[in-house]
């Protein structure tokens, strides 16, 4: 839009009458300080201004402008029928004008300059949102590799962990076969397989996220029963956790169609994570039930709990709560292969948490083949 400034009505009609039969915008102000209350409120390409005006005049109206850090790249022409000695073209340009053009007005000569304002405008305004662009790109790739090599680094310790531990435990096994000792033995065994459990779970998360960044994920989407699947989950988790009671809430019997092992992943991660993140507690409560034709499965804890402004980060790939980072171990990757899988069935996965309350993790996904596949237009 351009703005002219002229304490003439004459003047402000004529020239505005020229430049909207061209296609142009234009603005209108009769005085300084009407002038500068428009520049104040809008964006304006270019400014055509009379330099000899009562009160303000048009140099002053140029310096205040360029004060204005929303008008510093608008261009100004100034338009003067007295001032037009060498000092005042002089004067224009160090107030900010990037023309001065002296009464009367060739309006042909005065289009061009607009039209090539005009095109300066839009060729800058578009190098501006290039360099834009690639800063924002150079930001996110620097981002980008801070996340990778953090994500190696955890990765490295959160996988030697478990194989140190193994074979300590493997060379605590065979001192005790040495001696005889059966029972010593067996708790050595156990305890190394439980840690090859949880090495082995970590190289599965880190399979799925690999499949998942190529494309490769596999799904086999059939019809099975909920009830049993999640049953399944809590089953296994409740024999290798004795000491929490994992209640669950609800049941259905129907069918519903989906990739159970899949499913019952994201159940088994909610659950593990459940007990994980609440430390002093012994019960996790289950929710399973199928309402408007969707499944709809929570599982809620007491624990430690997520604050409001991370929340919307927890599905994120490699995120990881900074204040637990040290007290709980973990790539930062399984909530994100689970909202992986719950998009593919078509369904959404949410949390409802309150710090030193606990969580409710939930997902909701769609029951049949039809609806799946709606859902995931």
């Amino acid at each position: 839009m351009i703005l002219i400034v002229d304490d003439r009505p004459e003047n402000l009609i004529s020239l505005q009458k020229v430049l909207q039969a061209h296609n142009f915008e234009v603005d209108t102000a009769s005085s300084g300080e009407e002038a500068l209350k428009k520049v104040l409120k809008n964006n304006y390409v270019l400014i055509i201004l009379d330099v000899q005006m009562p009160d303000m005049d048009g140099f002053e109206v140029a310096e205040a402008i360029s004060g204005f850090s929303k008008a510093k790249d608008t261009a100004i022409i100034f338009l003067s029928a007295v001032n037009t000695e060498l000092k005042f073209i002089t004067k224009g340009y160090l107030s900010g004008g990037l023309d001065y053009i002296t009464k009367p007005v060739d309006i042909n000569v005065l289009l061009l300059k607009i039209k090539t304002f005009y095109r300066i405008y839009e060729q800058n305004r578009k190098l501006n949102e290039v360099q834009e662009k690639l800063l924002e790109e150079i930001e996110f790739r620097k981002q980008a590799e801070h996340k990778k090599d953090e994500f190696i680094s955890i990765a490295s310790h959160e996988l030697k962990t478990p194989l140190t531990s193994v074979k300590g435990y493997i060379q605590l096994l065979q001192r005790s076969l040495k001696r005889d000792d059966k029972a010593i033995a067996q708790n050595h065994l156990e305890k190394a397989s439980i840690q090859l459990e949880k090495l082995n779970e970590l190289i599965v998360d880190l399979l799925d996220i690999s499949k998942i960044e190529s494309g490769k994920m596999k799904f086999n989407m059939k019809t099975f029963c909920a009830d049993n699947m999640v049953n399944n989950a809590i089953e296994m988790l409740q024999q290798s956790n004795p000491d929490f009671k994992i209640n669950k809430l609800g049941k259905t019997h129907e069918m519903i169609f989906g990739d159970e092992m899949r499913l019952e992943q994201v159940v088994i991660n909610f659950i593990t994570n459940a007990i994980k993140y609440a430390p002093g507690t012994n019960q996790v409560n289950v929710t399973v039930n199928i309402k408007d034709g969707k499944l709809y499965l929570a599982v809620k804890d007491f624990g430690i709990g997520i604050s409001k402004e991370q929340q919307h980060k927890i599905f994120d790939k490699f995120y990881r709560v900074e204040e637990n980072s040290n007290r709980f171990n973990g790539l930062g990757i399984g909530l994100y292969i689970c909202s992986e899988i719950i998009n593919r069935h078509g369904g959404t996965i949410g949390v409802n948490s309150v710090p030193d309350e606990g969580s409710e993790f939930y997902f909701i996904i769609p029951i049949t083949e039809g609806e799946i596949l709606k859902n995931q237009i």
